[in-house]
């Protein structure tokens, strides 16, 4: 059988240090609370020391009469299997909203996410107080054409009220086969009047890296997701720009609604842009948790002058090359406070059907920051605005060119024209582009 890629991601294979020793489990084994380690030879010392951590006979009583009354007294009949996987979910459902138990069906989901191949509608979801959130849109996807925006909640799927009891059946119809249709009834982040939106499900297939040229001199690189192969993706894609066009004298990267993606990705990413300095530190309860990631020489860019553009759908592995870039002063970013999600996960297969997706460590910024919860403040901060062209005639003169009898120039160019041509299409186009470009172009001089 295939390995899944995200069971051996991260470089996080903790998978042997979670069975308890032989001694623990003879004795009561420990309840796991949210914070708790991994059961290890330190661990099991760990819990001796704290009596209120154990599970007593009581406890496991306990348990068991749950079970057995909702074998003989819940209203539908239960496969056994159900009732335990139902047991599990619980367990890690209320650590975080990032753990979770895998069956098949989840570890297929993993595997399409970190590959972008997949049927649906191109969004990443977060469950949040039995709510489905949208973190970001995917670009080019039903999704992100019909509008759907990060913050938004899901609050029907195909006339289904969302809700804690049934909100993975909720999850898993945002998939199907290519064709078929779904509606989501969507409520917009700070509107009270949701709206239906019907969509069809498509072939996903996430292009995560775009690169192209901004403006003479300047390049745009869009990377959507931190799939197994953007960072490779990426120094392709960029190299070949390069040959064609030259050295950029600035570059904007663009991360908004990027909802993250894979650890070691956005180590190779923020890599790609930094000739040394500290990338990422992560910690957690067990040694193999604790991480520390360094750049190596080699700057795609050459040192030229960099901008990211961040909103509140920038979240995990894009805040780590935000804040890696942030704090190395390779980079200004602009935009809104990103998503705040600081933890990262591991994937710790049970057997060949199924595994345990559990927040495993912390990661910190360079300097030693946790965005956990509280996300990357930006330097530049920008309202999420739109310019619309003006409804009112413009002005006959603009400039000496419109008077009359004018003095033509002695060296007539269409540079002014194509300039003047130019002039607000980007800010109408994206705003937030156009602004990051003016302040790119101000930083380029300073460089020189």
């Amino acid at each position: 059988m295939r390995q899944h890629p995200l069971r051996i991601a991260l470089a996080l294979a903790l998978a042997g240090a979670l069975a308890l020793p032989a001694q623990a489990q003879e004795k009561k084994a420990p309840v796991k609370q949210p914070d708790a380690p991994a059961a290890s030879s330190t661990t099991a010392a760990a819990v001796s020391a704290k009596a209120d951590d154990t599970v007593d006979l009581e406890d496991i009583r306990n348990f068991t009469r749950v079970y057995h009354i909702i074998q003989q007294a819940y209203v539908e009949k239960l496969d056994n299997k159900k009732i335990m996987k139902a047991a599990i979910s619980g367990m890690l459902q209320n650590l975080d909203p990032h753990s979770e138990y895998l069956d098949k069906e989840g570890l297929d989901e993993l595997d399409e996410d970190t590959t972008g191949q997949y049927g649906g509608l191109g969004i990443e979801v977060l469950q949040v107080d039995g709510l489905l959130k949208i973190v970001s849109p995917i670009d080019d996807t039903p999704a992100s054409r019909a509008g759907i925006k990060p913050g938004d909640t899901i609050l029907k799927v195909d006339g289904m009220v969302v809700d804690q009891e049934n909100i993975d059946d909720a999850f898993k119809k945002l998939r199907g086969d290519p064709g078929s249709k779904v509606v989501l009834t969507i409520l917009h982040e700070k509107s009270d009047k949701p709206i239906d939106m019907p969509l069809t499900r498509e072939r996903i297939n996430v292009t995560s890296v775009k690169v192209r040229q901004l403006d003479p001199g300047y390049v745009y690189i869009r990377l959507s997701q931190f799939q197994e192969d953007t960072a490779t993706d990426l120094e392709k894609k960029l190299g070949d720009y390069i040959k064609k066009n030259g050295a950029p004298r600035g570059a904007v990267l663009d991360l908004r609604s990027n909802p993250g993606g894979l650890l070691t990705t956005a180590v190779g990413v923020a890599d790609a842009f930094l000739d040394s300095g500290t990338i990422v530190t992560t910690k957690g309860r067990l040694p193999d948790a604790n991480l520390h990631f360094d750049a190596h020489p080699g700057d795609l860019l050459n040192g030229a002058p960099m901008v990211i553009l961040a909103d509140n759908g920038t979240a995990s592995a894009a805040e780590i090359v935000s804040g890696a870039l942030k704090d190395n002063h390779r980079a200004l970013i602009m935009g809104r406070r990103t998503f705040g999600k600081g933890v990262v996960q591991t994937v710790l297969p049970l057997d060949q059907d199924s595994a345990v997706k559990i927040t495993t460590a912390r990661y910190y910024t360079p300097n030693g920051t946790s965005i956990q919860a509280e996300g990357i403040k930006p330097d530049i901060a920008l309202a999420d605005l739109a310019v619309n062209k003006s409804d009112t005639a413009p002005s006959l003169i603009g400039s000496e060119a419109d008077l009359p009898n004018h003095l033509a120039n002695e060296k007539a160019s269409t540079e002014a024209k194509t300039a003047n041509d130019d002039d607000g299409k980007l800010a109408i186009e994206d705003y937030a582009l156009s602004q990051a470009l003016n302040v790119l172009k101000g930083l380029a001089l300073n460089h020189r």
